[in-house]
């Protein structure tokens, strides 16, 4: 089983490196990693053959110097592949953010160990690089974000209206082209934007799961409904001690719970039966999933503070369909535009 996880690997990794990063043999390339979990292995392997020429470096076996002294030495679009079961740390700093500074491309997996052995081969799956679907579909959510004067998401009869247009969308598809840093967290698949006005949001949304306190997923055996009034979670109903424990995490320490994110997942791997535990993974999955809590620092909005929000937890909604204006862009579990 592991020769055949390793063999789809190969097989999803190779146009991820060609076409969403262009790489070529004329750069170098570096692949970072550990083998504290099957899921880390699997990616190692994978990369070994799908980058044959590159230089791997045993995260546990090197020493830290060693690995920022091989950093310094690359050029701008060298390829940095971080394969990690937690997160590396060389310094204070973050690796990804040190590397986008020298312009080098990344490509990051981190906290592999949070997903069993199971879930490898719904990751690797999810690794496969579909770019006329990604581009052609991430792009097309955007224009229609970008000029929709407000959105409904219908969830088992409950509505949740935001009676605002939206702000303009960010792209997580593999196209770069665009972007300051080439590169990020895999794997890919997301397009993701909040309300102009986040007081225009009101209704109701069945949660069918949640990221808990631990950043992995939770599935309640009902769904929980949350109650949103002026884009505020004001009540719940069938909630749970974990979910409950969020809530209270949040008025604590920021005083009312806030929805910010409006996040669609565009990856295929994913859905609600394919789940992974890591709750940074399955956010890509296809469908609708909200933020809780004032942390978005992606748009700054009046009155909030990008430092002072501790919070960003993501919710999944159990969504039947989403309409932006009067046109349905989400049904049965797909993307239809």
């Amino acid at each position: 089983m592991s020769e055949t996880l390793i063999q789809k690997a190969h097989q999803n990794l190779t146009p991820l490196i060609t076409t969403a990063f262009n790489h070529t043999d004329k750069e170098r390339a570096i692949v970072v990693y550990d083998t504290d979990c099957l899921l880390s292995t699997l990616l190692m392997q994978g990369y070994k053959r799908a980058l044959p020429n590159a230089l791997l470096i045993d995260f546990n076996a090197s020493a830290p110097e060693e690995i920022l002294s091989i950093f310094d030495s690359l050029h701008p679009f060298d390829l940095v592949v971080l394969i990690q079961s937690k997160s590396f740390r060389l310094n204070e700093f973050r690796l990804r953010v040190e590397l986008f500074k020298k312009q080098i491309k990344v490509i990051e997996h981190p906290h592999l160990s949070r997903m069993s052995d199971d879930e490898a081969s719904y990751y690797i799956d999810s690794l496969e690089y579909d770019a006329h679907y990604y581009r052609g579909v991430g792009r097309a959510l955007k224009a229609k974000i970008d000029s929709a004067p407000f959105g409904v998401i219908d969830s088992g009869g409950e509505l949740l209206v935001y009676s605002t247009p939206f702000e303009s969308a960010k792209l997580n598809i593999g196209d770069y082209s665009d972007m300051p840093n080439t590169g990020g967290q895999f794997p890919l698949g997301e397009v993701f934007t909040e309300a102009q006005d986040l007081r225009a949001l009101n209704g109701r949304a069945k949660i069918f799961c949640f990221g808990d306190v631990t950043y992995k997923l939770n599935t309640p055996e009902i769904p929980i409904t949350i109650i949103v009034k002026e884009g505020q979670v004001v009540e719940c109903e069938n909630s749970t001690p974990a979910f409950d424990e969020i809530l209270f995490n949040i008025r604590r320490d920021e005083g009312t719970v806030w929805v910010r994110e409006l996040g669609l997942g565009l990856n295929r791997a994913f859905d609600k039966t394919r789940t992974v535990a890591d709750t940074g993974t399955y956010e890509r999955m296809c469908g609708v999933h909200l933020s809780l809590g004032a942390k978005h620092g992606i748009y700054g909005k009046p009155g909030f503070k990008r430092r002072d929000g501790k919070y960003h937890v993501d919710i999944f909604v159990d969504t039947d369909t989403f309409t932006l204006g009067n046109e349905i862009v989400y049904e049965n579990g797909s993307w239809i535009i």
